[in-house]
């Protein structure tokens, strides 16, 4: 038996408990960096298991770092635990967290042979918290020789398509005002805020494919009769890379000027979170990858199909090589964010993908630590690429 089937029959061995696991995170959805149980429920699943774990790692509350093996090389594999507010886990990040901590637990059973040290993380916040940039700033990824998670979608997928991206909160501040009795003395912030989405509207109708805006009105006001003296958004502006994501923020901010001119209003924004970089998935790991899927029966795609995102993991993969494919939980029709994806990610077909998930991660870090040559290739493909 190789050190692979080893893996898979451990994965094998889990699966009751990784399933329990998943439904047990999908039925306690915590927001960004507020997982404290998820992160718990990992970390103690890793430490049963052998594994030295820091909880709170890198400054995090929610974030984990669990260790086993010694010295060189190093292979990361990584877990999301966060959900998403109204629709829970409507991006399937129980399931990532099962698979990272089942690829883990296995490997955990091969590493005196295949040598070198596991790294599980546990990473909180990718839903606009920016997790992973926190934790590469406080040196997470050093030593680092890959780093690898999968993601549910409705396709088994080498890659998804992400976009480079920026959150930015405006707020719009007038003078308030009676509406009826007196609206000649108010500035009507809300006025602001309208005249700016539209002008984001017509904005884009002249960018790139490959970028986007969009937002939402959080405050608009407290009382009809009452000229908004306050009114503020939140919107998200992507593009295809950090590079190009900067004069596009640069006219976003200027739809935001114009708003205020026109209704006589000041402006502020601030940026939330961290900005996240677009993925580059490391085209010898993911040849890896999709040949131990192909072991497994599932035959992945190349082509980033129709799923576009943003994730933080794209900045890892600036750092050290890195794979983020896609494995289906649902059809291809249903659309990631939504709760009929949220209910697919707690089914049958969940399930085969925690197990078919875990065994490819595990089979794609021997390959990292077990082929130096792979190791070499892959750096050389990611200085290639930063070059």
């Amino acid at each position: 038996m190789t050190l692979k089937d080893e893996v898979c029959a451990a994965v094998d061995e889990e699966a009751a408990v990784l399933a329990e696991l998943a439904a047990r995170i999908h039925a306690a959805p915590e927001l960004k960096f507020e997982e404290h149980r998820a992160s718990a429920w990992l970390a103690d699943f890793l430490e049963a298991r052998g594994f030295a774990v820091e909880r709170g790692a890198y400054g995090l509350p929610t974030a984990f770092a669990a260790r086993i093996g010694s010295g060189e090389p190093r292979v990361a594999v990584l877990c999301e635990y966060d959900a998403l507010p109204g629709v829970g886990h409507a991006c399937g990040h129980n399931l990532i967290a099962a698979a990272g901590a089942g690829a883990g637990a296995a490997l955990a059973r091969v590493v005196g042979r295949s040598g070198g040290t596991v790294v599980v993380l546990g990473t909180p916040g990718e839903e606009g918290g920016g997790g992973k940039v926190m934790m590469a700033r406080a040196g997470a990824f050093e030593g680092v020789d890959a780093a690898m998670m999968v993601h549910p979608a409705g396709d088994d997928l080498t890659s998804m398509r992400t976009l480079a991206v920026t959150e930015i909160e405006v707020v719009f501040h007038g003078r308030a005002a009676h509406a009826s009795a007196a609206p000649q003395e108010g500035i009507n912030a809300l006025d602001a805020l309208v005249l700016a989405y539209q002008a984001i509207a017509q904005l884009r109708q002249h960018i790139r494919s490959s970028e986007r805006v969009h937002g939402i009105i959080t405050d608009g006001g407290q009382a009809p009769n009452v000229v908004p003296e306050r009114a503020a958004g939140l919107f998200y502006v992507r593009a295809a890379t950090l590079a190009a994501l900067a004069p596009l923020r640069e006219r976003v901010l200027a739809c935001f000027e114009a708003g205020a001119r026109a209704a006589g209003a000041s402006f502020e924004v601030r940026t939330i979170g961290e900005d996240y970089a677009d993925m580059r998935d490391n085209p010898p790991l993911v040849e890896a990858w999709a040949e131990n899927m192909s072991q497994l029966g599932r035959s992945v795609r190349h082509a980033p199909g129709r799923v576009t995102g943003s994730t933080d993991m794209g900045n890892v993969s600036h750092l050290v090589p890195s794979i983020h494919p896609m494995i289906a939980v649902a059809p291809p029709q249903v659309p990631l964010h939504s709760a009929e994806f949220a209910a697919w990610t707690n089914s049958a077909a969940a399930q085969r993908a925690i197990l078919d998930g875990a065994r490819a991660l595990a089979m794609t870090a021997l390959d990292v630590l077990t082929r130096p040559e792979l190791r070499q290739v892959a750096w050389r493909e990611l200085r290639k690429d930063e070059g």
